[in-house]
């Protein structure tokens, strides 16, 4: 039998409305609970007697447990995670035609602090949570046992684990190596696992560089914060007249190049640099693109940091309107979940007007169908999405 923690009386409403989350001050703490390992599973239950099912928890983390089963008689060992993980993959193979795609989006997919991205033959894992860092070794085990990858990697060099009480790092967990490809359009990418960014590659905006490149034929256009150069690359093989990628790491670049050079995609260049300090530059200089894609990393790494966040938005988006030719297109694009959509929406158009630009709104949005969102969690809906007319 698990152990079993209570909520305090008149602090279960949250608990009660589906929310996956109960915090430190919602819980009857005591020495014993205080000294249970972080991450351990436990049964909560309301001081009412209400049982909440099956939770991680970890007691010196302000979000102190988050919910892994609403059946207070689940145990999660290794058949739990092989049927949680199996259930992920059924409803991926449903939604896309080929095997790269975001797997499990944590508490979205009843996997709490869980990512695992598929590229192809290869997976890269990241676990936000002491619970899902203890677990690791039935998840590999699901993982082989239902798609037997060539290659899992760890990429838990997220800041966020600390808040677990956990370290960061980077580890080859089954397989050899660190390469790997993911195919989307026309396009295989060439990846570099244990030294990309994040889980090395971004399938969130599978949709949006679609929907970008679609509007890129005969045009020149700018891939800002391009990483390998998804958005880029992208419009290089839906016939874009000149595509230049920019960001500031060099193996990045490289990767990219690699990619454009064995597509023949001979029309790209890229530009190594600081992406504000050259956009700058370049409005100085006059230049012009007929699409502009400005997708920067998370620019508001805590909450304290909404308000500069929003600022540096902003900035952005009057350097990135200023670049664009008359006519042209501006898509823009936030993943910090500390930032709202309301106030990132706001923080664009201001930036748009600053340049004395006329707009209209094409599509607001968010990341692809493998990125689902918590119903009750607004911070899983992180990626916002913006995609402009300018005049």
């Amino acid at each position: 039998m698990l152990p079993l923690i209570r909520l305090l009386p008149g602090r279960d409403r949250r608990v009660k409305a589906g929310h996956p989350w109960a915090f430190s001050n919602e819980i009857a703490m005591n020495a014993e609970l205080r000294g249970m390992p972080a991450g351990s599973p436990v049964r909560l239950e309301g001081d009412d007697g209400v049982k909440h099912g099956v939770w991680h928890f970890n007691p010196h983390s302000l979000i102190a447990a988050r919910v892994l089963d609403r059946s207070p008689e689940a145990v999660p060992d290794a058949a739990w995670y092989r049927a949680r993980i199996a259930r992920c993959l059924a409803l991926r193979d449903r939604l896309l035609p080929s095997p790269h795609y975001r797997l499990v989006h944590a508490e979205a997919d009843g996997m709490p602090g869980l990512i695992i991205d598929r590229h192809g033959d290869a997976v890269t894992v990241q676990a936000n949570t002491a619970g899902m860092d203890a677990a690791m070794p039935h998840i590999v085990a699901a993982l082989q046992e239902l798609i037997a990858p060539r290659l899992i990697v760890a990429r838990n060099d997220s800041p966020v684990r600390k808040l677990e009480g956990l370290e960061e790092g980077v580890a080859v967990l089954h397989g050899e190596g660190s390469t790997a490809h993911v195919a989307e359009g026309a396009i295989r990418f060439e990846l570099d696992l244990t030294g990309g960014q994040k889980t090395g590659w971004f399938h969130d905006q599978r949709e949006n560089r679609a929907r970008v490149a679609a509007l890129c034929n005969g045009a020149s256009m700018l891939d800002a914060f391009c990483h390998t150069g998804g958005f880029g690359l992208a419009a290089a093989a839906a016939g874009a007249r000149h595509v230049t990628l920019l960001d500031r790491s060099e193996p990045a670049l490289v990767l990219a190049t690699r990619t454009a050079q064995a597509h023949g995609l001979n029309q790209v260049e890229s530009v190594r640099g600081d992406a504000l300090e050259v956009l700058e530059r370049w409005v100085n200089e006059g230049r012009r693109f007929e699409v502009v894609v400005a997708d920067p990393p998370a620019f508001a790494k805590a909450r304290k940091d909404e308000q500069p966040a929003l600022r540096a938005y902003a900035r952005l988006a009057r350097l990135s309107a200023q670049l664009v030719a008359p006519g042209g297109i501006l898509f823009m694009a936030s993943c910090s979940h500390h930032v709202a959509p309301g106030p990132y929406a706001d923080a664009v158009a201001h930036g748009i007007w600053r340049a004395r630009r006329e707009a209209r709104l094409l599509f607001q949005g968010g990341a692809g169908v493998d990125h689902p969102v918590h119903p009750m969690l607004p911070e899983s809906a992180y990626l916002k999405a913006l995609m402009y007319a300018l005049d």
